[in-house]
């Protein structure tokens, strides 16, 4: 569990210092985004995994790792806009954008300890295609709750639905690392 909890490290510090070099181009421009904006981003970027996947070329010079690293900052993006509503004009400095992003990631990464304990470290054994079907599935039920405006009647919300493709897509750069 050391090993994964590293791991994980790993790739969010990746991830986070895109994150940070991106609010530092753009500023939280992305703070007017409403979460079905989101969402269609982190739909964007699964359907070209996927298609990737299946069809095994690329047009476009970024591939798998870097889709999944938009999975993992889109979907922080809406935990944060969760948190605190959509704003009209963007609000965030990069401190506090940062901070934001740290807290909801650390939240998220005990989620997945506690899954990964729950589980045995399952993940290990999946394919990444099967991670990428699994966040495409997320999308879908978020979709659709989104569809229901917010409402479920037994399942958990949007917010479980974001941390868990955050969870899968940095199982999936673990595994792509792995196998370069």
């Amino acid at each position: 569990m050391q090993q994964t909890s590293q791991q994980y490290d790993d790739v969010i510090n990746s991830c986070r210092s895109l994150f940070e070099k991106k609010m530092k181009d753009y500023g939280s421009a992305w703070r007017i985004l409403r979460l079905p904006s989101l969402t269609d981003q982190i739909f964007i970027k699964a359907q070209r995994i996927r298609s990737l996947q299946q069809n095994g070329m690329s047009k476009v010079a970024e591939g798998e790792q870097s889709e999944f690293i938009g999975i993992i900052n889109y979907s922080i993006m809406a935990l944060i806009q969760i948190e605190m509503g959509i704003a009209e004009q963007p609000d965030l400095n990069l401190d506090e954008s940062l901070k934001l992003y740290d807290k909801h990631l650390n939240e998220t990464k005990n989620l997945m300890l506690n899954k990964n304990h729950d589980y045995g470290e399952a993940w290990r054994d999946m394919r990444v295609s099967s991670l990428t079907d699994l966040i495409l599935q997320k999308l879908l039920r978020v979709k659709q709750i989104e569809n229901n405006k917010g409402k479920t009647l037994v399942s958990e919300g949007i917010d479980a639905n974001y941390q868990d493709m955050i969870n899968y897509a940095v199982f999936a750069l673990i595994h792509l690392s792995h196998e370069k």
